[in-house]
């Protein structure tokens, strides 16, 4: 066994965890450059937080701008075993409607300006994002959002987008009607995948905003809507985040979907081979499966 760190990384409108126990801001420096913010650490009914504003508090950073990589490994550095994405987005679903949250559990990737992984030239690695999200997080943050009132859907492709601009009526569509996707939003990728090669298992909470601009009734996206329903997504979002500590415990075992051991079979490049200033940078990250 051993200790629970739940690590949020909160999107637009999310800011703060109410009712943190010695609630503590801290600078963690990473080799991946400076993470987006300071990281606010305490703990919540016995069980050790970390809250990471994906966008630095103030909205500094844009969806192509966030420090993926840093954000990841400081998190890491800092001993959190579970990572809970909260994000706003639009939905391409009549059903999943402003206010509602999906928690996802696929991504269709088309950002195109970050960096997406930690490994590469000098330590090549390859891991399965297959499944990109751990069942056994979704389970906690549906119980969670249930328990606080929130109307939530299980299950969800959430189509990554550059941005900053919202889509055009054309990829609307197609992402609706011929990708098949239910959610629309920019920052959930890279965070993913770089999550999966950190091996922390990983949660998104997506929480919907607007139509995008598919919906007849709606038209383009209103930023003034979008900010109306953003702020009582947050409300409800702490009530989410204050649930999760009682459902995933103090101590966790072993990941049963094996999360924690994504690495396990991942690098290729040979040990004769590999690069000793990527292997420094990669201590937080692959330092279980380094080191030996």
């Amino acid at each position: 066994m051993k200790e629970t760190m739940i690590g949020v990384i909160g999107g637009s409108g999310l800011y703060e965890i109410d009712g943190l126990e010695k609630a503590t801001w801290q600078a963690v420096e990473s080799p991946w450059g400076t993470p987006s913010d300071e990281i606010l650490t305490g703990t919540l009914d016995g069980v050790k937080m970390a809250f990471l504003p994906r966008h630095g508090r103030g909205h500094v950073h844009s969806p192509s701008t966030v420090p993926y990589r840093a954000n990841i490994d400081a998190l890491k550095r800092l001993g959190v075993t579970d990572v809970i994405s909260v994000s706003a987005c639009g939905s391409f679903r009549e059903h999943m409607a402003p206010g509602d949250f999906v928690i996802v559990d696929q991504f269709i990737d088309r950002t195109f300006a970050r960096e997406k992984s930690f490994f590469g030239t000098g330590c090549v690695a390859h891991v399965s994002v297959a499944h990109p999200t751990c069942p056994r997080l979704g389970d906690a943050c549906e119980d969670a959002a249930k328990a606080a009132g929130i109307t939530v859907h299980r299950g969800g492709t959430y189509l990554a987008m550059e941005g900053p601009q919202f889509s055009t009526l054309a990829e609307s569509k197609m992402y609706r009607e011929s990708w098949g996707c239910d959610v629309i939003g920019m920052t959930n990728m890279p965070e993913a995948k770089l999550a999966r090669e950190a091996e922390l298992c990983y949660a998104s909470v997506a929480m919907i905003t607007d139509y995008d601009s598919w919906h007849p009734d709606h038209g383009e996206v209103d930023v003034t809507e979008i900010i109306k329903t953003l702020m009582g997504n947050a409300e409800k979002a702490r009530g989410l985040v204050a649930g999760l500590p009682a459902r995933l415990g103090a101590e966790r075992a072993d990941c049963p979907h094996g999360c924690d051991k994504a690495l396990e079979y991942a690098i290729l490049t040979t040990p004769d081979k590999r690069d000793p200033a990527l292997l420094a940078k990669l201590d937080a990250v692959a330092g279980r499966v380094l080191a030996g």
